[in-house]
């Protein structure tokens, strides 16, 4: 029972943290500990790297005074973090160091690990992407390159809640770099002269076959190692721009050729999302030459309808544009499309570098378990900075430890088989769930959805527990997914033909 409860309430505590600069949690604790490193990497799907950072025994643990939680700063808008108890929490998870390699060879380019920045504000200029390879980035997509220096407006972002999520989905108007074509080809070269061993990609945008080439040249002779060509800023459309041109195989064809012109680097096109079937335009720029594919941009998005003057956000002086919507709640449409390439016989041996929503080492692994060679990183960097980096690394070595796996290009398409079309599915047999009652709090949302957006499968006994009516139930498993505090999960698979006693056992 205290296991089950330490494990939400770490999910609790840590995610209700604010995660401070320089936070006082850790600069008032009398022994040393790092109280604010340790929830963070909890926070991000470390638990066990998160026990790697306290010291053993736990002070925490006979400490009576708890300086921790008198200075914790969420205090002040409500109840602090309950530091002392979320480090107890993880204190036993210790694991041994993990040995697994992140090493990856990316279109022919080493890298030291999978972890990159991609073409956005996180990658502005030469000062902050050294701050995010001294932090552990393996490389960076410099922020989109032109031969132009867009006006930009204000505000430009914006971000769409939901209870009390306050950063579930994020848009952004914003366009290509607003550095001179000099400066920014000034920032690669110190990039590659001062850190030799990392990666810069040269994202690039023409507005034509010309400029397309020429870029290309100036970026290969300023040091990039790979070019990625924005075909998909999905608000940098006028004039044969972004997505419109990733929209168009012809264009991608055309422009792909003319980028090749002009280097012998390799060359990424980055896809929009904004298609139904991104695999056409990703094969018309392999077949143009182009040496792997970078999915996907951000989606087409409106939201935040102020509904006292009708303006949309980000809210420039009561009007807003079509923008790009990125951040968690895009993840599983990236992985979709990625999973549609990697299938595809003319792509499947196509290196893919995956972006869209990722936070975490856990949500690294998934889009290395859908194909992809490496993964690049925007709205997460700009939600908790370039220290993510920190638990994406050493999560994803403990996992791969965990998993028998020596080098995490073990992991890269583990996950593509089992994507298979709906008429393959398994119809002959049907998984209830199982309820776990000693975990269970009698909320009722089971057997609310259940009732209102299920099959009347559920009843509640008179202590609260829900009980599973099997000739109603068809396994859909609408109760795993609304269950607060995960006390329903997956049970048996049986054959239509159930037996309704088997499955109350």
């Amino acid at each position: 029972m205290e296991g089950l409860w330490n494990a939400q309430m770490l999910r609790e505590e840590t995610g209700a943290c604010y995660l401070c600069e320089n936070a006082p949690c850790t600069a008032v604790c009398p022994y040393g500990v790092d109280a604010a490193r340790a929830i963070r990497a909890a926070r991000f799907e470390n638990e066990e790297g998160a026990a790697l950072c306290l010291p053993d025994p736990l002070p925490c643990l006979t400490c009576t005074e708890r300086p921790c939680l008198k200075a914790c700063l969420k205090a002040r808008t409500g109840r602090g973090v309950a530091v002392d108890e979320a480090l107890k929490a993880v204190a036993p998870r210790r694991p041994s160091p993990a040995k697994a390699s992140l090493a990856v060879e990316f279109c022919g380019v080493k890298c030291e690990n999978p972890f990159f920045l991609s073409s956005s504000i996180v990658a502005n200029d030469y000062d902050m992407i050294a701050r995010a390879f001294n932090a552990g980035w393996a490389g960076a997509a410099f922020k989109t390159i032109g031969m132009f220096v867009p006006k930009e407006v204000s505000p430009r972002f914006d971000a769409i809640r939901k209870e009390a999520t306050p950063f579930l989905g994020f848009k952004n108007i914003e366009q290509i770099s607003e550095h001179t074509l000099e400066e920014n080809l000034a920032s690669i070269r110190r990039l590659k002269a001062h850190f030799p061993h990392k990666v810069v990609i040269a994202s690039i945008m023409g507005r034509n076959e010309a400029e397309w080439t020429e870029l290309a040249g100036l970026v290969t002779d300023a040091g990039a190692d790979i070019i990625e060509c924005n075909f998909s800023c999905p608000h940098m459309a006028a004039g044969g721009l972004g997505s419109d041109v990733g929209q168009n195989p012809e264009l991608v064809t055309a422009y792909t050729r003319a980028v090749l012109r002009g280097t012998n680097q390799p060359v990424l096109a980055k896809m929009t999302p904004n298609l139904g079937h991104m695999e056409i335009p990703a094969i018309a720029a392999v077949e143009a030459g182009a040496s792997g594919i970078a999915a996907i941009n951000t989606i087409k998005s409106v939201m935040n309808v102020n509904l006292h003057t009708f303006s949309s956000g980000p809210d420039v002086a009561g009007r807003t544009s079509v923008g790009g919507y990125s951040g968690k709640a895009v993840m599983p449409i990236a992985l979709r499309f990625i999973q549609a390439m990697k299938q595809h016989p003319k792509l499947a041996h196509v290196p893919i570098s995956g972006m869209g929503g990722i936070e975490t080492w856990r949500d690294a692994a998934e889009f290395m378990a859908m194909g992809c060679g490496n993964i690049q990183v925007t709205t997460a960097v700009m939600q908790y900075g370039y220290r993510i980096v920190e638990d994406m690394v050493e999560g994803m070595r403990l996992y791969l430890d965990a998993q028998g796996m020596e080098n995490v290009s073990e992991l890269v398409g583990r996950a593509l088989p089992n994507i298979v079309s709906a008429e393959e599915l398994d119809r002959d047999t049907i998984c209830y769930p199982r309820f776990d009652r000693e975990r269970c709090v009698g909320c009722g949302r089971c057997r609310i959805a259940c009732d209102d957006a299920g099959h009347q499968a559920l009843k509640m006994d008179a202590n609260r527990l829900p009980v599973l009516s099997a000739d109603k139930c068809v396994g859909c498993h609408l109760c795993v997914t609304v269950c607060p505090v995960e006390a329903v999960a997956q049970g048996k698979r049986l054959p239509r033909q159930r037996d309704a006693l088997a499955v109350n056992q």
